[in-house]
């Protein structure tokens, strides 16, 4: 089975050189958004129990507990991969799946599905204009130069924008056919096209802003909101084995997502504690030695742990604690 990973600036031709292989995207090193998503897809995979070594620029690593190849390729090519069934499962950006399916649209036979979101990657894919340019909002680009990497979904969006058409001088209600959008295609640094009079507006993606901002830009529209995703293909070759490797994955991001928190309550007060801590399914409660008091044990969102102890506290909890969680099923 093979699996594609985020990789660098190119991917090399492979082979499956095992009963499955995944594709995990390929980033290139030097690029820190992109870097830390390929850390964050390895971070999965460790916790997984997906043991491999990647050999120095090579775009192949055999996994040595399993009958699995990772394959390290480009994020735009994963969707691809993984779609006409090359790979089975693959980590890539939603993004490049709805860019690809904007340009190859899915069949059933063919096109990745979407398992899960694994929680990391999150940014958006905005129409941007120059801060003190004269354009205030999408429409306002219609018969323009504009710079992407992100083809299939701009001229989409744009598609949309010239199809509402205007109101005729008249005031009858006619519409008129708008300029056609001039979308040019950029393989990277789309941002300084505005600066350097190649574009009037371009669409690429947003994560902090700084970028952004740094290159004198403003966002005037969100076309798409995009973050990491596993897909799989329509045809694995050992679906057992994808199903085993997406289990994984999903407990990992469980453990990442919550704490268990573990307190003592009087009974009298447990009804309005297990309201603070319902868990995923429901808490666990046990009997202590001393009469009417119980121990409960609950999973939390980590990002809401703090409130809940402190309504906890307020609730008459004592001996708070909170663990964390190395894997869940």
């Amino acid at each position: 089975m093979g699996l594609p990973v985020p990789k660098e600036d190119c991917c090399s031709p492979f082979r499956k050189v095992s009963s499955s292989s995944y594709s995990i995207p390929s980033l290139p090193d030097q690029t820190v958004i992109e870097g830390r998503l390929q850390q964050a897809a390895f971070d999965l995979l460790t916790g997984s129990d997906i043991q491999f070594r990647r050999e120095h620029r090579n775009d192949i690593a055999n996994v040595k507990n399993h009958h699995i190849a990772l394959v390290f390729l480009p994020a735009a090519d994963i969707p691809t991969f993984v779609g006409e069934g090359n790979v089975d499962l693959g980590i890539t950006g939603l993004d490049q799946i709805l860019e690809h399916e904007a340009t190859t649209p899915p069949t059933s036979d063919s096109g990745a599905e979407q398992v899960l979101d694994l929680g990391f990657g999150s940014c958006k894919l905005e129409v941007q204009v120059l801060e003190n340019g004269p354009y205030r909002e999408p429409k306002d680009l219609i018969g323009r130069n504009i710079c992407t990497s992100f083809v299939g979904l701009t001229e989409q969006f744009f598609a949309r924008l010239e199809e509402q058409g205007q109101v005729s001088s008249d005031g009858i209600g006619r519409t008129e056919k708008q300029l056609k959008t001039k979308i040019k295609y950029l393989s990277g640094s789309v941002e300084v096209a505005c600066a350097l009079g190649v574009a009037d507006g371009i669409v690429d993606l947003v994560e902090s802003g700084d970028t952004m901002r740094a290159n004198g830009l403003k966002a005037i529209h969100t076309v798409e909101e995009s973050k990491a995703v596993l897909i799989k293909s329509k045809h694995a070759s050992d679906p057992r084995l994808v199903d085993k490797v997406a289990s994984r994955i999903r407990g990992v991001i469980a453990a990442q997502q919550f704490v268990l928190c573990q307190y003592n309550i009087h009974r009298d007060l447990l009804s309005m504690a297990t309201k603070i801590t319902p868990g995923k399914r429901a808490p666990t409660i046990t009997q202590l030695d001393e009469a009417d008091w119980v121990a409960v044990s609950s999973m939390v969102e980590k990002k809401k742990i703090a409130t809940v102890m402190d309504e906890l506290a307020s609730c008459g909890a004592t001996d708070i604690l909170v663990l964390n969680i190395g894997n869940s099923r």
